[in-house]
């Protein structure tokens, strides 16, 4: 009986061991506070040529997020269905589409990884967006899920 309350502890302990350390490899968005910091929305937009910029699609349509990965640096953000932009038209579209959203308020976050390092900005109207960590510099940043409807 004494062995077999160990056993289910150590099997226990095991759980715990592989959940945190397979959630370690995983990004995070942390709120961007304007205050102290140098980065802002039009800061962004004035030196976007310093940035790869891919964006997201959301509702109708629309951009859902705008992410903002800084060519220097050793950090790297790659994705698969985002759409690269080119010119700053198009950012500029962009912007203005994602920051008169109505349904949703966008907010800047950092991009960070599982030991907050900084990987870039993002501006989205989303709160959660799954990034996992692919190499030693390198975050893979998920495809959006189309947001929900309201039906059944």
């Amino acid at each position: 009986m004494v062995i077999e309350k160990y056993v289910h502890l150590a099997m226990l302990g095991l759980v715990w061991v592989f959940l945190l350390s397979g959630c370690s490899g995983y990004g995070k968005l942390r709120p961007h506070a304007r205050e102290g910091m140098r980065v802002g929305v039009e800061e962004l937009k004035e030196n976007w040529s310093d940035y790869i910029i891919h964006y997201a699609e959301g509702y109708g349509g629309k951009p859902a997020a705008i992410m903002f990965d800084p060519k220097e640096g050793n950090k790297t953000l790659v994705c698969k269905k985002w759409i690269k932009v080119d010119d700053k038209e198009t950012l500029l579209e962009l912007l203005e589409w994602i920051q008169q959203s109505v349904r949703y308020t966008p907010r800047l976050w950092r991009i960070l990884g599982p030991d907050d390092e900084f990987y870039g900005y993002m501006l989205s109207t989303r709160d959660h967006v799954v990034m996992k960590v692919i190499g030693d510099n390198t975050m893979y940043v998920y495809d959006l899920d189309p947001p929900h409807s309201g039906g059944p």
